[in-house]
């Protein structure tokens, strides 16, 4: 696509349903100044409002505060039961691609069948760079039903574990960023953070853990992984060979 750049195979070009119209977005324009930002990240650092405690009067005169400093319609609202509802926006930096479903609908092999058959598939493409999503949220959303309900939206069928939720804040020119626990409540930070991007932003990556969680993947990913190591092996020892005929013919030639 020569609007967003996206990647998907030709045939499955006509099954991606993605709004990619329009100027890029302001995260594209981050992406120069976080490569020399990322030098100084420190993981899983700590923040200032993680422990904050807030009583219901302070999460009263937090929300008026928030709404006062914002220049849209993303407020955030007091609910009876002492909850509040608002809004987080969630950059998607995934590196991978991710799988969405396709239907191919095949004729029915059995007589009589009025109507064909679905068959499920998959597909795979890399998500625009810098795609950015608006979740409207309630105060007790955990993390893990963010990434769930991200997933959703654009209808990715992955391993929901294969995904971690990222804070990212800015200070003294350094980046930090920290993996959000399952637990955690978004909402809860955004407003403690109030609504500076730089203070707080919200970023959905690859889950990171040091260890590949094999279990996460499929069958069909488990054999492609296989057929691509067994490809780079190819290759490197075929590089191996090739350097060390040429030596050996130097040597002969020598001689």
């Amino acid at each position: 696509s020569p609007d967003c750049s996206f990647t998907c195979h030709y045939r499955c070009r006509a099954l991606v349903r993605l709004d990619c119209s329009g100027p890029p977005s302001a995260g594209d324009e981050d992406d120069g100044n976080e490569h020399v930002l990322e030098k100084d990240t420190n993981v899983d650092e700590p923040s200032e409002w993680e422990k904050t405690e807030l009583d219901q009067a302070q999460v009263e005169q937090r929300i008026k505060e928030y709404n006062s400093q914002i220049n849209s319609n993303l407020f955030m609202s007091l609910n009876k039961d002492g909850s509040y509802t608002g809004f987080i926006k969630v950059q998607l930096k995934l590196v991978r691609p991710v799988s969405v479903p396709a239907t191919k609908r095949v004729p029915s092999l059995q007589a009589g069948r009025p109507h064909p058959q679905g068959v499920k598939r998959r597909t795979s493409f890399y998500l625009p760079k810098g795609t950015v999503k608006h979740l409207h949220i309630l105060s007790h959303t955990r993390a893990s039903e963010v990434i769930d309900a991200l997933l959703r939206k654009f209808t990715v069928i992955d391993n929901p574990r294969k995904f971690a939720l990222f804070e990212r804040s800015e200070k003294d020119e350094q980046v930090y960023l920290r993996k959000l626990g399952d637990d955690e409540q978004p909402l809860r930070l955004r407003l403690l953070a109030g609504p500076s991007e730089k203070v707080l932003s919200f970023i959905l990556k690859e889950n990171e853990t040091g260890e590949v969680n094999w279990d996460a993947f499929t069958l069909p990913e488990l054999h492609n992984f296989l057929l691509i190591l067994q490809r780079e092996e190819e290759e490197h020892v075929r590089r191996l060979r090739h350097r060390y005929a040429r030596c050996r013919q130097k040597m002969q030639e020598a001689l």
